[in-house]
C-alpha cells in the first residue's frame, strides 16, 4: 500500500515538473532569444536555448531605436505612486470597516464589494469622458488619479479589512488605555502588524500599473509621458519583424516585476496565508 501510495505522488510530481517545464520555456526561449542575433533565431533550433554566439547588441538597439529609458521610468514612477496612495486609502477604509462602529457601515460595504463586479471596460467611456472634461489629457494626472480609483481600491480595502480583523483586539484595546487614538492605533499597531497585507498589494498593484496598457494608451498621446507597455507597441512598429530587438526590450520590461516579486515574495506568501482568517 506505501508503495502505491508513494508510486502515485511519484507521478504526480513528474506531472507537476512537466507542466512546469511546458509553462516556463517560452520566458526562458525569450531571455536567450535576446542574446541571439537574428540569423540565430530564424535559422537555428527552435528548442536551442544557448546563444551561439552570445550578444548584447540588442539590447544597444533596443535602447537607441527608441528612448526607452523614458519608458521605464515613466512605468516605475506610475507603478510606485498608484500603489502607494491605494494603500494609504485602503488602509484608511478597511480600519474604519474592521473596527470602526458606525451607522450603515456594513450597507456601504457591501455596496463597495458591488464594484468589484463591474468589468472595467464598462466603465472606459465615462472614465474617458471625466478625464476629457477635466482637461487631464496627455498628462500624468490621468495615468495617476483613475486608477487610484478604480475596483482595484475596493479589492484592497476588502483584502486589509480581513486581515485587520486577524489582528487581535487585545492590541488596539491596550493601545486604546495608554491614551492611543484610532488614528494613532491604525499608525502605531495596525499598520506595523500588517506588512504581509501591505506586501502582497503592493506587489498586484505593481504588477497592475506595470502591465497597464489600455488606458494610457487612451489618455496620453505624448510619446515621452508614455509607459514601458505602450512603448512597446511603439517599438514593435518601428523594428516590425526584429524578434532579437524586442524580445531584448521585453527581457527589460519583465526584469522589475522579479526583482518586486524575489524582493518581497516572503511577505507576499504570509499574506496570502494570513488574509482572510479573520472573523467578524
Amino acid at each position: 500500500m506505501k508503495r502505491k501510495k508513494r508510486l502515485h505522488i511519484a507521478v504526480l510530481y513528474a506531472i507537476l515538473i512537466l507542466v512546469a517545464i511546458v509553462m516556463i520555456f517560452p520566458f526562458v526561449w525569450s531571455v536567450t532569444a535576446s542574446f541571439k542575433t537574428r540569423s540565430q533565431i530564424y535559422s537555428g533550433n527552435p528548442l536551442d536555448l544557448i546563444p551561439n554566439p552570445a550578444t548584447l547588441n540588442n539590447y544597444r538597439k533596443a535602447l537607441s531605436v527608441l528612448p526607452f529609458h523614458r519608458f521605464l521610468v515613466n512605468s516605475l514612477f506610475l507603478a510606485t505612486t498608484v500603489p502607494v496612495i491605494s494603500i494609504t486609502l485602503a488602509s484608511m477604509a478597511a480600519y474604519s470597516f474592521a473596527r470602526l462602529q458606525f451607522k450603515g457601515r456594513d450597507f456601504i460595504f457591501m455596496l463597495l464589494l458591488g464594484v468589484m463586479m463591474l468589468p472595467g471596460h464598462v466603465t472606459l467611456i465615462p472614465r474617458y469622458a471625466l478625464v476629457r472634461k477635466l482637461g487631464w489629457i496627455n498628462r500624468y494626472t490621468a495615468l495617476i488619479i483613475p486608477p487610484i480609483f478604480s475596483a482595484s481600491l475596493v479589492f484592497n480595502i476588502f483584502f486589509m479589512r480581513q486581515h485587520f480583523l486577524s489582528i487581535p483586539r487585545e492590541l488596539e484595546e491596550a493601545a486604546l488605555i495608554d491614551g492611543c487614538s484610532p488614528w494613532g492605533v491604525w499608525r502605531n499597531i495596525i499598520m506595523p502588524n500588517s506588512k504581509p497585507a501591505i506586501a502582497t498589494i503592493a506587489i498586484i498593484g505593481f504588477k497592475t500599473e506595470w502591465n497597464s496598457f489600455l488606458w494610457p494608451n487612451v489618455v496620453i498621446n505624448d510619446f515621452l509621458k508614455m509607459p514601458i507597455q505602450v512603448g512597446l507597441t511603439y517599438l514593435q512598429t518601428n523594428v516590425q519583424s526584429s524578434w532579437d530587438i524586442l524580445m531584448a526590450a521585453t527581457t527589460l520590461s519583465i526584469i522589475p516585476l522579479i526583482v518586486i516579486f524575489m524582493c518581497f515574495q516572503r511577505y507576499f506568501m504570509a499574506g496570502i496565508l494570513t488574509s482572510g482568517l479573520g472573523g467578524r
